[in-house]
């Protein structure tokens, strides 16, 4: 190990599809090699990998569950000595702080995903490896929690005790180049909907279905994504009607295209992290129509710039009503309300100051 660099572990359940391995392997993938010596642990399993990452040292742990990686994770601590492990999603950070008092010179960072309150409200199952008291308890023995969104933030102090000082806010990245695309909407075709995102509860998709049921025009709507709630909401879309309107995509490594294609990416859900999603629609110039819901919506959208937020579904279905007669958005004006806000080189080095600062202290252990 080079010593004069600052050692990183980050630990992640897999590098499948999803927010917190894609945000997190690419700020894994981008610190400066001169300052940061950085390891990527995945507690699963190599063949689930969908990000391919070069120039990054990668460990499979190999278990099929977090839990079963604890004995693994544990020794591999001990053995490297990393000056900071970060970690992300809430039963991983739960179950690394209940190790963190045994590695006392050892900075431990946990990233959390979500606005857990609201979150658990919607969907109770997402964390059933540990109670409340249990992750209040852990995030006392964590050095600080990376919070995504303002509202993340202020649930972490207020209801799971942490204090403010322990918290930082760090949004997500734009994680990809993408072209803006050159044409605003076709008024010749249908309008066409997006939304990509896992089949969960708390993703609120049955809103949308509602919303859209109550179109007097012609529309095509593409849903990407994939999860346990595929069979309910294709029932729903059948019961109202709306197959016909439907192209369904499991996955895709070509978001932008379909993001790009689209006039208006429609967001359903009750609770969100910090949705990554929503930023690269607006970076490629795809408007957004969501739902007022805890989560970084007020960080992201702009009214009447890059996207309108509706409190119910009569207001969503007013403003699909109202982009049918008058599109108001241009895809430049779109892309620069997030490109300036979450740049790469931006985010990248509040995670580096956050890294460096917590190094330092290290030194004074």
């Amino acid at each position: 190990m080079n010593h004069s660099k600052t050692h990183i572990f980050f630990v992640l359940p897999s590098l499948a599809a999803g927010g917190a391995e894609r945000i997190l392997s690419y700020v894994a993938q981008n610190l400066d090699s001169n300052q940061f010596s950085v390891t990527l642990l995945i507690t699963g399993y190599e063949k689930d990998t969908v990000y391919h990452l070069e120039n990054l040292h990668i460990v499979y742990l190999n278990k099929p569950r977090v839990l079963k990686a604890f004995r693994s994770l544990f020794l591999y601590f001990r053995k490297h000595k990393p000056d900071i492990v970060v970690s992300s999603i809430v039963h991983l950070n739960t179950m690394i702080a209940f190790m963190s008092p045994f590695f006392r010179k050892i900075k431990f960072v946990a990233r959390e995903a979500n606005v857990l309150t609201v979150l658990n409200k919607h969907n109770p199952y997402t964390n059933k490896a540990f109670p409340k008291a249990m992750i209040v308890l852990a995030y006392k023995l964590v050095d600080c929690i990376i919070c995504q969104s303002k509202d993340m933030q202020k649930d972490m102090i207020a209801n799971y005790n942490v204090p403010k000082s322990k918290t930082i806010l760090i949004n997500n990245p734009i994680t990809k180049s993408f072209n803006i695309k050159t044409n605003g909407r076709d008024t010749s075709k249908p309008l066409q909907f997006i939304t990509i995102g896992r089949l969960s509860k708390e993703k609120g998709h049955e809103r949308i279905i509602e919303a859209l049921s109550q179109l007097k025009y012609p529309f095509e709507y593409i849903i990407i994504g994939s999860g346990n709630e595929k069979e309910k909401i294709f029932e729903l879309l059948d019961s109202k009607g709306l197959t016909k309107n439907i192209k369904y995509i499991s996955y895709t490594n070509k978001v932008e295209v379909y993001l790009a294609a689209a006039d208006l990416f429609l967001q359903g859900s009750y609770v969100e992290g910090f949705p990554n999603v929503l930023i690269e629609s607006c970076v490629v110039g795809t408007p957004i129509l969501a739902f007022n819901a805890p989560g970084g919506l007020d960080e992201i959208i702009e009214p009447g710039k890059n996207g309108y937020v509706a409190d119910t579904i009569k207001d969503y279905v007013v403003y699909l009503n109202k982009m049918r007669v008058t599109f108001p958005f241009k895809p430049e004006t779109v892309s620069e309300v997030v490109k300036s806000r979450f740049s790469s080189i931006k985010i990248i080095n509040e995670y580096k100051n956050l890294f460096l600062k917590l190094s330092t202290k290290n030194l004074d252990v």
